[in-house]
């Protein structure tokens, strides 16, 4: 069932992107970069099993990411995409500030949720800075890149939405994977996770090509 579910958040997720920029052009985008960041450090705190491969649920929300800054890119230009990284990351950040300082208050006796948020909100600092990290570089870097092909190949949309995505994806989960566990876990441990995100994340980044042409059709 995992399986059909995930084809379900993919199609569900991307055409929400496609919604919202539809519906607000790059105001809407903005706020789906926003979305995403916080929903992204939300889901992927649960692991599930797809295809025999181990994976956490904020892939699909985090390649929803480079679908909105290609089509940002694509649609209203590499400036106003850039706009839309560090917006999210203001709000990825604000969340974790937030979150943090909402665990701090000492809970009332007829409380009931201070348990589950404090495993859903504890964050690692040293993974929290990485991905955060490795999340504005890989953006900006997919954005970058997008855009020179755009220039040299400007009729090939397919071909510089896949080799930007899949590049820069690949690109950021070896290094962040690295930056967060080093040290923590054997160095071939970390290059078999970053391997396996790797894999699944190219399949997710291959089926956002439709959604991208879509958002193009619809002016």
């Amino acid at each position: 069932m995992n399986i059909l579910y995930g084809f379900i958040n993919i199609v569900v997720t991307f055409s929400l992107v496609v919604l919202i920029e539809k519906l607000f052009k790059k105001e809407g985008i903005y706020v789906w970069l926003s979305i995403a960041t916080i929903l992204a450090n939300l889901t992927v705190c649960k692991m599930v099993d797809i295809l025999g491969y181990t994976t956490s649920l904020g892939n699909v929300l985090f390649a929803s990411t480079f679908l909105a800054t290609d089509i940002m890119s694509e649609k209203y230009g590499k400036a106003d995409a850039k706009r839309g990284v560090y917006i999210s990351i203001f709000s990825g950040l604000t969340f974790i500030v937030i979150t943090q300082l909402t665990l701090l208050f000492i809970p009332s006796s007829d409380d009931v949720v201070n348990g589950a948020m404090k495993t859903l909100f504890n964050v690692s600092i040293r993974t929290t800075a990485a991905s955060m990290f490795m999340f504005f570089i890989s953006n900006m870097a997919d954005i970058y890149l997008y855009n020179k092909l755009k220039n040299i190949y400007p009729k090939k949309i397919w071909l510089r939405n896949n080799v930007s995505t899949i590049l820069c994806n690949c690109i950021e989960n070896y290094f962040f994977n690295t930056l967060a566990f080093i040290g923590i876990f054997p160095m071939s441990v970390i290059i078999s996770i970053a391997t396996t995100t790797t894999v699944i994340e190219i399949i997710i980044a291959l089926c956002d090509t439709p959604f991208l042409y879509l958002s193009k059709k619809l002016k």
